[in-house]
């Protein structure tokens, strides 16, 4: 599956909690999926930066090489500077003239060399790290350990699963149904709570239907007499509850409406990715099917290794190629190809720093409700399952290095 595709169902699902936990990917799924997807990761990280220091080295190797052969130049045409305007016979001097133009016109194809070395270097890391991207960010590994935190996350904002509430809603019910005729507002009640199902197992306590729901559950207290006064204790300290998990959820809305804007941004990412990926695969004359088996969807480390090294080979020859077949205007489609790339990375650092700073705003919503009687204990659970969630991402992921490293991905000369 397409790495972008798999991040937009991640945060598509973590927008509806409910469809979250129905999610057959998630029914399926192994938690020992987790240390392993860190460990591979980390090996992804090692691979790359391995390649891109072997890319490093080799353009350090021909800088300093053609630095050398440019001092001795430059030496060479001072010398001849001064033999020149000490020389007294006219053929001697044209004959070091000829010697200080051809000296000139090596430094300069040195110089202009260093560029080819710098261009070759920079194209090579565009397509490590294009082709690294694939596997770099692993969406996967958040979408599974997050099924315990979003599940409880659900659960932590339907009163059905906080103590007594599910007996008193059941005194509620009948009683909204025996008086639905005899009051408009009860009508509407049951109306409501026969149309969105909260019968069963749900409650919806944000939205329109929560206004008409609250209404219903005041006219129900209002309703007890002095003799019911057990009852109308628990009735006030269930609406309060009721209203206090509602207030949750819609702080906890806030945060997901985040989740929303991500997707969007991931969806223009995934187009652009796809887009990038192939044309960079077609320069190189690789099928994508290749690409996918050697490299994708690969489990050996070492195959991945010596993939990563033949395509490396193939972008320097790649700008060889392009400059014997273009030798005026070669360096403006390598150059744009390689800042679409750069570009991209650094979004999807940017976008990974995003869902970082999403999943500790729920840091703030928990900490506005942990200490309440009635849903603390929920919350705190859920404090404690955040924490895990934090854990896993840093493991996994490095935002700040990612942004980092995709500015510093091209030599400058």
């Amino acid at each position: 599956m397409n790495l972008l595709r798999i991040t937009t169902l991640v945060f598509c699902v973590t927008i509806s909690c409910s469809a979250f936990s129905q999610s057959p990917v998630h029914q399926n799924m192994d938690s020992t999926i987790v240390p392993q997807t860190i460990a591979d990761n980390a090996t992804d990280k090692i691979l790359r930066d391995k390649i891109m220091n072997e890319i490093q080295s080799g353009f350090d190797k021909r800088t300093k090489s053609i630095d050398s052969t440019v001092f001795k130049l430059d030496q060479k045409v001072n010398a001849l500077n001064i033999s020149i305007n000490d020389s007294k016979d006219a053929k001697e001097k044209v004959a070091k003239l000829f010697l200080r133009l051809q000296a000139l016109e090596d430094r300069q194809k040195a110089i202009e060399q260093n560029e080819v070395n710098a261009y070759q270097a920079n194209y090579q890391s565009a397509v490590v790290n294009l082709l690294s991207m694939d596997r770099e960010i692993k969406p996967l590994l958040l979408f599974n350990s997050t099924r315990s935190f979003f599940n409880q996350l659900n659960e932590a904002g339907n009163p059905m699963n906080y103590p007594g509430y599910k007996e008193w809603f059941t005194k509620f019910g009948q009683f909204v149904k025996k008086n639905e005729k005899t009051n408009e507002t009860l009508t509407m009640t049951n109306n409501l709570l026969t149309f969105s199902g909260s019968n069963a197992q749900y409650i919806p306590v944000v939205g329109p239907i929560s206004s008409v729901l609250f209404a219903g559950m005041t006219t129900y207290l209002n309703s007890l007499g002095k003799r019911e006064k057990a009852l109308r204790e628990q009735s006030e300290k269930m609406i309060a509850l009721t209203m206090k998990v509602s207030q949750f959820d819609y702080d906890k809305g806030n945060v997901e409406h985040e989740w929303e804007l991500i997707t969007a941004e991931l969806k223009d990412l995934e187009t652009l990715y796809t887009h990038n990926l192939n044309y960079n695969l077609k320069l190189l004359d690789v099928d994508s099917s290749n690409f996918a088996d050697s490299f994708s969807s690969q489990s050996d480390a070492e195959i991945r290794y010596q993939y990563l090294t033949t395509l490396r080979k193939k972008a320097s020859d790649y700008i060889t190629a392009k400059i014997l077949s273009n030798p005026k205007g070669w360096k403006e489609d390598v150059y744009y190809n390689m800042m679409e790339v750069q570009s991209l990375k650094t979004r999807f650092g940017q976008l990974t720093f995003r869902i970082d700073q999403n999943i500790l705003k729920y840091g703030d919503v928990f900490a506005k409700y942990k200490s309440d009687p009635q849903i603390g204990s929920q919350i705190t659970d859920l404090v404690s399952k955040l924490l895990d969630l934090e854990d896993t991402f840093d493991k996994a992921f490095d935002p700040m290095d990612y942004i980092n490293s995709a500015t510093r991905m091209y030599k400058v000369i």
